[in-house]
């Protein structure tokens, strides 16, 4: 048996030795000779599973350790007897991570409370969820809108983009991106939307880059017709707008869902559907080897320092957006590179709060957010 395999997907190395030959390749790198006497692939968005790939190739299986599927033509594999396999809600907590700190520093930088906003969460599914419960316990009023939720569901508990447009202050995005259709999200957010939306409203997409049409985000941004942007994917990425990209508040290098955690329960997905096709007997298997914190323990003094405050400081301590946002910045031209190389970020749940002289409601909602509290 023969696989090929993204050279960045992680904690992949040696766990398929035993039953395959692994050939490594970066994943723009991956041509259709790479595969002509492969069985299986195992990739990243970076491979385009087409037509132009797969045709008279032996791939049987495709296993993306993502969440997204619109690098693969999932009909034409469906087609020619190819299975493919995604890695879906792997990184849900990891983007959770990422908005929350987004949030608390916008909230920081404007001089904001979180309290006095409201949030719109467009596209509730396993990420969207995650970033409805933690909005709300940091003391957010937050509106729903997933239309096909709201159709499957009944409509009670989500309003219409129209609805979103009118009552948020902030609004973020974790759509999947479909060109056509009832559920049509490409250019989702173009000028449109952009000349209805709330003047000083915030815009967040961490979803797909091509649900912005980022011609109009720069000229609503230049005409202050929004509050602000935070972007982490971009269209023609690597290749980004540098120009938009120094007009956001915040501007990072497609590294929402890039936590350790994330990566691990992404690769752990794709290695256990890839057993099951191939009856490998590994359908158990997880990481063991995820890097810990460098500090693990929090310690927070919370005599006479509210709340909020507290749990920015908390999140802050697990993860730094505005690190990822100067790194950027700095070398916009390395954005594939700063991709590759991410450093390790643990989420919430690898970390232990002590929160002195903290009161039992903080501590309750630490916890509900996701961190060890003692």
């Amino acid at each position: 048996m023969k696989i090929v395999a993204d050279d960045k997907i992680p904690f992949l190395r040696g766990v398929l030795e035993p039953f395959a030959d692994i050939v490594y390749v970066p994943g723009r790198s991956i041509n259709r000779d790479h595969l002509l006497d492969a069985d299986a692939l195992l990739t990243r968005t970076r491979t385009r599973c087409n037509e132009s790939l797969l045709k008279d190739t032996n791939i049987r299986f495709i296993g993306t350790a993502t969440i997204g599927t619109d690098h693969i033509d999932t009909g034409w594999c469906e087609s020619r007897g190819i299975v493919w396999k995604n890695a879906p809600g792997c990184n849900a907590s990891s983007v959770n991570q990422y908005i929350a700190s987004a949030l608390v520093l916008l909230a920081e930088r404007f001089g904001f409370s979180l309290r006095d906003k409201t949030l719109g969460v467009v596209g509730v599914g396993n990420v969207g969820k995650k970033v409805v419960r933690t909005a709300e316990l940091m003391g957010m009023r937050v509106y729903l809108c997933d239309p096909p939720r709201a159709r499957s569901e009944g409509t009670c508990g989500f309003i219409s983009l129209d609805g979103i447009l009118r009552e948020c202050d902030i609004i973020t995005f974790h759509v999947p991106l479909n060109h056509e259709g009832v559920d049509k999200t490409y250019h989702l957010i173009d000028h449109d939307f952009l000349t209805r939306v709330n003047p000083g409203t915030f815009i967040i997409n961490s979803s797909r880059g091509e649900v912005a049409d980022s011609p109009a985000l720069r000229e609503a941004l230049l005409q202050n017709k929004i509050g602000g942007l935070v972007l982490d994917v971009w269209e023609n990425e690597p290749d980004i707008d540098s120009e938009l990209m120094h007009l956001c508040c915040l501007a990072t290098p497609h590294i929402a869902g890039y936590s350790a955690d994330g990566k691990a329960r992404g690769t752990a997905m794709i290695i256990r559907e890839l057993s099951r096709h191939f009856d490998l007997g590994i359908e158990d298997w997880e990481a063991d080897d995820i890097p810990e914190p460098a500090d693990p323990v929090i310690r927070i003094d919370c005599r006479g320092v509210a709340d909020e405050a507290v749990i920015r400081e908390a999140i802050y301590s697990t993860y730094r957006i505005a690190e990822d946002d100067r790194k950027l910045r700095d070398k916009p031209g390395e954005f594939e590179k700063q991709r590759g190389e991410y450093p390790p970020r643990r989420e919430f749940d690898a970390y232990t709060l002590i929160l002195e002289s903290g009161d039992e409601t903080l501590k309750k909602v630490c916890r509900q957010l996701g961190f060890k509290v003692l």
